[in-house]
Formats: structure tokens, sequence, C-alpha cells
């Protein structure tokens, strides 16, 4: 199964994009997400963007309610919407069109255009696709109960990431279900839906729905739905 970052994402839809191009698979890109925001904020266009603060670039479409915190570094694209009491922690790339919502935690995190974490969400040392959706409450766990290096499990096989935190890699269309917990390490793969309540480790494949208790069954439609929209 190919779960490399040219395979999970439309690199188009981010500017980090060319960014996340260099790298095979995502979690590579975890550890240099402070290092780009910082190097991309100064060269966005000043007539779109503002620096509200040092390192926290928002553009000036975006609406973001007085009562969230923005920590540095953090870009905020066109369009997005950043709800009441979000908690931005810093190291956070939100792009266009996206939704933060109430009371939503962002550390170390690429979201891609038009995603959405609209309710109570953590998400952290993360990678979300594009029109990708978090239901409320779900979220991702970042370290695992031992503090061991994260493995991403595929199969009887396992790729060591080397890194205590990661969280989780949702590619292109994902919808993941209301109080799920993806645990360190998921990848789900492009156009897939995880049931609402669900505990969810290593890898589901492109346009598959993961059930109750982890059964995983593919979509009689996916590609030819999204290619539609």
């Amino acid at each position: 199964m190919d779960i490399s970052s040219k395979e999970l994402f439309d690199f188009r839809h981010s500017i980090a994009g060319e960014y996340l191009a260099q790298f095979e698979y995502p979690w590579q890109a975890l550890d240099g997400i402070k290092e780009l925001i910082l190097a991309l904020g100064p060269t966005l266009p000043e007539d779109e963007y503002e620096e509200r603060a040092p390192g926290v670039w928002i553009h000036k479409s975006a609406a973001v309610a007085p009562t969230a915190y923005l920590g540095a570094p953090c870009i905020i694209g066109p369009g997005s919407e950043v709800r009441h009491c979000a908690f931005i922690r810093g190291s956070a790339l939100v792009g266009a069109h996206c939704v933060v919502g109430n009371s939503v935690e962002l550390k170390n995190v690429i979201l891609f255009d038009h995603v959405q974490v609209p309710h109570y969400n953590y998400v952290g040392d993360s990678i979300l696709g594009y029109k990708s959706h978090m239901g409320a409450g779900s979220i991702t766990s970042n370290v695992k109960s031992d503090k061991s290096l994260v493995t991403v499990k595929l199969g009887e096989e396992g790729i060591p990431t080397g890194r205590k935190k990661f969280g989780a890699v949702l590619g292109d269309y994902v919808e993941v279900g209301c109080n799920s917990v993806l645990n360190p390490g998921t990848v789900i793969c492009r156009g897939s839906n995880v049931y609402p309540l669900s505990c969810v480790r290593g890898v589901v494949p492109a346009d598959s729905i993961c059930k109750t208790g982890g059964i995983v069954v593919p979509k009689r439609r996916g590609m030819e739905q999204r290619e539609g929209e």
C-alpha cells in the first residue's frame, strides 16, 4: 500500500505543497513546520496579510474571534474562520477556507485548504489533507502511553518514524466521525471515512470505511464521487 506524501495529498491545495513534496512520507515534514512558517510569513503579500504579532500572519479576509489565542508562529489563510476560544499553540499552518472551531487546539500542524476541525478537536503533530473533516470531539493522540517511538503499522510490517510525537495523517477528502480517537501514527488514506466513536490505529486504505471495532471495508464508490465534486 502506498502511503507516500504524493499519494495522500494534492500539493496544489496548500502553500506548504512544495515543502511537503520533498518528503517520501508526510511525518518526515513535522520537524520543519516551525521553520517553514517563519520562512513563508515574510514572503506573504503585505496587501493581503497582516502580521498581527511577531510571527503571526493573518489573511485580511480571515475571521478570527477576539477570544481565540494565536501562538507564534502561525499562518491563517484567506477565508478561514478561527472561532471562539480556539487555542493555536504555535507552529500551525492553516490553509484557505478552513474552520478552526470552538475550543479546538492546534499544535505543530499543517491544514490543507478547506479543512474543517470545527468542534472540540485536538490536532497535534499531524497533517490534514484537502477537504478533510474531523467530527465533533474527534482527536489525534500524538504520544504513546509508554512514551516509546511511534511506528506506523502497515499490515504485518511497521515503518519506524523515529518520532516520539506523531499524531495522524489524513489524506485528501477524509471524514472522521464524532468522538473518534486517532492513535499515534495513524494514516488514513484519501477518500476514506471513519465511523463515530472509533479507535483507529495503523493505516486505513484509500476509499474505505473504517467501522466500529476496526473493521475496514472498501467503499462502493470512491474516486468517482470525489472527481465529480
